[in-house]
């Protein structure tokens, strides 16, 4: 089956031409990886500051800056890399579906279940993509550590731990409001790294159940041009949470704004022994400890190429080529999403809350694949 561009049913090969929307700080997480990856091609940049813009493209050496809708009226465009704060994601992915495009998201894919399923649901319709991240899920180190777990390398897992503190972002960052509004906190901010992984790892989730807590209801802006600025904190800033997965697996996580101390932590104990899964990059080595076998943690090489940020984006990109969903999809940061928001639920009412979503199986990439090969030279090349 040859792959076919989805606004205008022609053949589609080579390179995915990409444009971005949002460019701010985290444009420069991906702008730098995204410029070598040989199978895509990012065309422009857009934001509300339009001379934010315009800066970014002059520091990429990118071809077109502009307003979103200047670069959705760009015809070559195929693939949209929507990086604007937790608020807009979905009216933004709503708008660039609508102009038939596939969308890349950051995470979360949304603020509410609602505009999730609008976002979906579109996108079904208009017969395009949505890929999300996290795509830390497709670095070398949770890979392997995938592999191990499903190789048997500690039995059959029994429970997970999380844990994720620190003292917030608002020491470093020079715009910090945002990760203290809805739609981000610890939960929403750094727990979709740790769900997603335990949900690749272990499954779907079947219930939660939270506390959480506020320490303050001001923070102050440590960095930048508006330090000394108070400004309201909106969300729990630390959170605990119990997690039942379908499987039968039970997890224990936190996830905290408000400790001094500097803490990371995500382990899976089984029958056979406990994996250690390296979930905050994509390079880390896994460990084991195997029970009544070995008293030390060992280090496990991981396997395939050292990967950075906008790997997901090439793996989407090769995806939409095949025909096939991303393997970091829409459908799996949706159940995500319902995750963090029965979190948040069952944390102001003190109740166990089921989960109703669930999420599609992610198969790990071939110990072989590599984002530096270029393979989308003809219309249908392999994943």
């Amino acid at each position: 089956m040859t792959a076919r561009d989805a606004r205008t049913g022609r053949p589609a090969e080579g390179p995915v031409v990409v444009g971005i929307i949002g460019a701010g700080n985290v444009s420069d997480q991906y702008l730098p990886t995204l410029k070598g990856y040989p199978d895509v091609e990012v065309r422009g940049i857009a934001d509300l500051d339009v001379s934010r813009a315009r800066a970014q493209a002059s520091a990429y050496g990118l071809p077109f800056a502009g307003s979103v809708g200047e670069l959705l009226a760009l015809d070559d465009i195929e693939l949209v890399l929507n990086l604007t704060t937790p608020d807009a994601h979905a009216a933004i992915a709503l708008q660039v579906v609508e102009s038939g495009r596939h969308v890349w998201g950051e995470k979360p894919l949304a603020t509410d279940r609602e505009s999730a399923r609008a976002v979906l649901r579109a996108a079904a319709t208009a017969g395009v993509a949505v890929g999300n991240a996290p795509d830390t899920i497709l670095g070398a180190g949770i890979q392997t550590a995938q592999r191990l777990l499903t190789g048997g390398a500690i039995g059959t897992p029994d429970t997970a731990l999380t844990l994720m503190q620190g003292p917030g972002p608002e020491s470093w960052h020079p715009r910090p409001q945002f990760l203290f509004a809805r739609g981000a906190g610890p939960l929403f901010d750094i727990g979709p790294y740790y769900l997603t992984t335990l949900v690749q790892l272990l499954g779907p989730i079947a219930s939660v159940h939270a506390a959480g807590h506020r320490a303050r209801p001001e923070r102050v802006i440590g960095s930048g041009p508006d330090a000394g600025t108070r400004f309201p904190v909106e969300v729990d800033t630390h959170v605990s949470v119990l997690t039942t997965f379908v499987s039968g697996v039970v997890g224990t996580s936190i996830y905290s704004f408000d400790s001094p101390a500097r803490r990371q932590l995500f382990e899976i104990t089984g029958t056979g022994g406990t994996l250690r899964v390296p979930v905050s990059g994509f390079n880390e080595p896994p460990s084991l400890l195997r029970a009544g076998a070995d008293e030390d943690w060992a280090d496990v090489a991981p396997v395939g190429e050292p990967r950075d940020r906008g790997v997901g984006v090439v793996e989407m990109a090769r995806a939409i080529r095949a025909g096939d969903a991303p393997r970091a999809s829409g459908q799996l940061a949706g159940h995500v999403l319902d995750v963090l928001l029965s979190i948040e639920e069952s944390a102001a009412s003190g109740r166990p809350v089921a989960i109703t979503t669930s999420a599609p199986a992610v198969p790990p990439l071939d110990e072989a694949w590599s984002s530096a090969e270029k393979t989308l030279t003809a219309a249908r090349s392999p994943r």
